[in-house]
Formats: C-alpha cells, structure tokens, sequence
C-alpha cells in the first residue's frame, strides 16, 4: 500500500508573545493523516485562551509559530497550499451579491465568466443557496446561517484540501445552528468521496457537536497548551441526527465534560 502524506503536522510548536517569559501554546505535537478515499474530520476542543484558533492560523498561513514546524503534506507551507477558512465573524463582502462572493476566487484567478458561474451555482446549489443568487450578502438581506453558507461555498469553490472552521457557528441561534451542523454533515460526505478528500478541521466549544461531526476530537490543556487527549469517535462516517440518541453518543459527550470539568480542578 502506498502511503499517504500526512495532512497537518505541528512539530513542536511553541508560541509566546513576550520573548518568551510566558507561552500560550508550548512543544506541541500534532499529526493529522490523510485517509484514502476519505479524508478527515477532526474537531478541537480546550478552554478560552488555549491556542486552538492559533493552531488554526498557522494551518491557514496567517501567522507562524515563535518556534517549530508547519508541514502540509509533509512540506513546509507555502502559498500554493490549498487551504479555506471560515470564521466566526461573516467574512462576505456586503456590496456583492451572494452569486459575486462565491466566484471571487476563481474570478481574481482569471477564469472565464460563463465558467465561473456556472462552478458558482453549483456549489450555491450544494449549499441551498441558489435561489439567493442575487441577494446582497449582507446581514439582514440574509441569516446569519445563510452568511455562513456563502463563506463555505466561497472557501470550498477555490478547491482546497483542507478547510479550517473557527467556532463559525458560534454567533447563531440553536436552530439554526443545528441546521449548519447537517448541512456540514452533507457536505463533508459528498466532498470525502472525491479523489483528493477534503479534510475538515473545526475548533468548537459545544461538546455535542463535537461528538456529531468528528472523526477524532483533539482536548487541549489550558496554556501553555498541549494535546491532553484525542478521543476516537467509533460512529458511521454518514451521521444522521437520531445518532445523538444513542447510549454510546451520550457516553462520549459524557466522558469528554469530565475531561474538560477534571482541567478545571
């Protein structure tokens, strides 16, 4: 079997921001792997202030680390790394329409106009989107779940291999909220089914939602953060929302608040 790459690693990260008399994150050591014909889910889990946004930015190239290594694909990251993040806040350019957000990308990379939009309606369709084409996409013209979809179908029309999620359904009401978890659900079930899979990396603080959508869930430390425990979530990769009433399902929400609840003793 030939082998694949490893998605993420963080090699012995340390972050500090005050020449090092104190670190928020320090000797970190992370490894994602890819899966064939798969791709991943992982979620992270950790108090307020322990880094996971941070690790998140160095994935996305924002920012580096005071010291350590970022390897996508076991190469150091650079620029061509395909690589989408959606944040909290709603990141849409509000003088454009829901239609003009998605096809940025493939706009400033010079793509033709009946290509783009066509690729752009696609993916609006995938995320229930197509019949607001023509919206400004600003809040309250559109929810702040249907934000959300136009900064996933921006992200996931420029192809990237990893998506990066930071707590982006945090500022939404419970219903809608559950709504985004399944749409996420769906669209990580179409997209791990292509050739090269799509890895998802989300950072959360809701424990359920965890358990829902992840394949491993990494639980970080207070800082200076480390890896505390990555839990394996034995559930179907198609998870549908009555798997939440499962004993196992309650067990592990259950095992996890007494890991988060032990940190704060």
């Amino acid at each position: 079997m030939s082998h694949l790459p490893n998605v993420l690693e963080l090699k012995n990260i340390s972050q500090t921001y005050d020449g090092g008399k104190s670190f928020i994150i320090k000797d970190l050591n992370l490894v994602i792997e890819d899966k064939i014909n798969q791709g991943q889910f992982l979620v992270m889990l950790g108090p307020s202030g322990c880094g996971k946004s941070t690790l998140l930015r160095y994935a996305a190239g924002l920012q580096k680390p005071s010291s350590g290594e970022v390897l996508l694909f076991e190469k150091p990251r650079t620029e061509k790394d395909r690589v989408g993040m959606i944040f909290q806040k709603y990141s849409s350019f509000p003088w454009l329409t829901v239609l003009e957000n998605v096809e940025i990308g493939l706009k400033l990379r010079g793509v033709s106009k009946k290509e783009r939009r066509e690729k752009a309606f696609a993916m609006l369709e995938k995320v229930g989107l197509k019949d607001q084409y023509w919206k400004y996409a600003q809040y309250p013209t559109l929810s702040g779940g249907q934000l959300q979809r136009v900064a996933i179908a921006r992200s996931l029309l420029a192809s990237p291999r990893i998506l990066l999620l930071d707590e982006p359904f945090g500022a939404l009401d419970i219903r809608t909220r559950l709504q985004m978890q399944e749409n996420l659900c769906q669209l990580w079930t179409e997209l791990s089914k292509k050739d090269e899979a799509v890895t998802f990396i989300l950072v959360t603080h809701d424990i359920s939602e965890a358990v829902y959508l992840a394949d491993d869930i990494v639980i970080l430390g207070k800082a200076p953060a480390n890896i505390i425990e990555t839990v394996h979530v034995d559930l179907p990769l198609e998870r549908q929302r009555d798997m939440k009433r499962l004993p196992y399902f309650k067990e592990t929400v259950a095992r996890i608040e007494d890991k988060m609840l032990s940190m704060e003793k």
